[in-house]
């Protein structure tokens, strides 16, 4: 969970293991993407284990290389298109989904403009304390920072199903709150924040949310 690689291999396990059986309790097509995500947050986490020991000399400079590029394209270019397509996808209502096209348009706005900087200048890594910091030398950065709020949080906030909504509103809040806490730790704290979290769509599509439907009862409208 980005304090250790040892911390960062139990909770990709864990994370892991929730994520397998989240997709087991899949009951439309539009419930994939959510129900992946968190397969997706705990191979994210699991390859930062791989930074860190490449950080620390475990594992081979080109390891280190591979381990650190792939985060990076998960967390800088994956994400913001992801997250969007996943809400845009269970979503019913014209207005809705026009929002949501609103937020993945800034997703890819966003995804191809860290693409450009990530191909311009490779991103680092070096370790701080109990985390680890990415270096991308971003273009126009404040706005892609907002880009990538607006595509990550933003999504979920606007959505028409009450359970996202909130979703998105804590991890608005956890993004501010880390920011504040080690402005420089922000990518590599609030990935592990969004994978614990995760558990919450695992609870959520087990409950029967996200479009389900539970045998013998009526699909709640908005869950």
């Amino acid at each position: 969970m980005c304090f250790s690689p040892e911390a960062d291999v139990v909770s990709a396990v864990v994370i892991g293991a929730v994520g397998v059986d989240t997709v087991r309790h899949v009951r439309t097509g539009a419930q994939w993407p959510l129900a992946v995500l968190p397969l997706l947050l705990a191979g994210h986490t699991f390859v930062e284990a791989f930074v860190w020991w490449g950080l620390r000399g475990d594992v081979s400079h080109g390891a280190l290389t591979v381990a650190t590029a792939s985060y990076a394209a998960v967390a800088f270019v994956v994400l913001p298109v992801y997250v969007p397509v996943t809400v845009l996808a269970l979503e019913h209502s014209p207005a809705h989904r026009l929002a949501e096209v609103v937020t993945l348009a800034a997703g890819v706005l966003c995804a191809a403009g860290l693409v450009a900087a990530l191909v311009a200048r490779p991103v680092t890594a070096t370790p701080d304390g109990h985390h680890i910091v990415y270096h991308v030398h971003m273009y126009a950065g404040p706005v892609i920072i907002v880009l990538y709020l607006v595509s990550t949080c933003g999504a979920l906030v606007v959505s028409g199903r009450s359970f996202l909504r909130w979703y998105g509103v804590v991890n608005m809040a956890a993004v501010g709150l880390l920011a504040w806490i080690a402005t420089d730790a922000v990518t590599s704290l609030w990935c592990a924040w969004a994978a614990v979290t995760s558990i919450a769509v695992a609870w959520h599509l087990r409950s029967g949310g996200a479009g389900g439907q539970r045998v013998g009862r009526p699909a709640l409208a908005g869950r």
